[in-house]
């Protein structure tokens, strides 16, 4: 066999199937070329909502997962970033009315570190210290609902709107709210990165 037909072989790519993790049903998410299994991993595919569950109307919601694992022909993956698009975020705010955000950062029972950033929407114009009292509330929900479940089941309160849902009926009753949204939910750490992190906090403080 000659030299160009060897580099030839080795220059192929190959199609992996990308799936979504487990609690999205492995949807298929795509497909990426590489033309060695190892460079698929890391790699990193948007979607929507929508397109998982074969639903316009979900749409508005993005989501990010990233190649994880590689078998075969098949690339598996996990949930990474849930954003909201800013068209929809657009069109929930309304003029004289207030848009409260909060930004909290916490750790699930499994360890994985995520950064989630409520948004809540006033019928009318709240005044400083209710959108405090408001934001306080949201900070405090998100941090209860990180600290009883692990990952998967954070991510499902916040995809299926149960945790928004949550900050609303407890936010509501301090000023009257239109909607209350997670814009955005980021995977910032795994459990194996967190731990490396607590271990070098250890080295510097001895």
């Amino acid at each position: 066999m000659s030299e160009r037909s060897v580099s030839r072989r080795k220059q192929q790519k190959q199609w992996y199937e990308v799936l979504a993790p487990e609690q999205f049903d492995r949807e298929k998410l795509g497909e990426t070329p590489a033309d060695e299994a190892e460079k698929v991993l890391g790699r990193t595919i948007e979607t929507t909502l929508g397109d998982i569950r074969n639903d316009a109307s979900e749409n508005n919601t993005k989501l990010t997962f990233k190649i994880t694992e590689v078998a075969t022909d098949t690339a598996y993956s996990e949930f990474v970033k849930h954003e909201l698009t800013r068209d929809y975020l657009r069109s929930l705010v309304r003029r004289g009315s207030s848009k409260v955000e909060a930004y909290v950062t916490v750790l699930t029972t499994d360890d994985y570190r995520l950064q989630i950033q409520p948004v809540a929407l006033t019928t009318k114009g709240a005044d400083e210290s209710q959108e405090k009292a408001i934001r306080r509330t949201m900070i405090d929900l998100v941090e209860d609902a990180a600290s009883d479940r692990p990952f998967e089941d954070l991510v499902d309160s916040i995809v299926e709107g149960r945790l928004s849902s949550a900050i609303y009926n407890e936010a509501k009753t301090i000023y009257p709210l239109r909607r209350v949204e997670v814009q955005k939910a980021t995977l910032e750490a795994r459990p194996e990165e967190v731990a490396a992190e607590e271990e070098t906090s250890v080295d510097v403080d001895e």
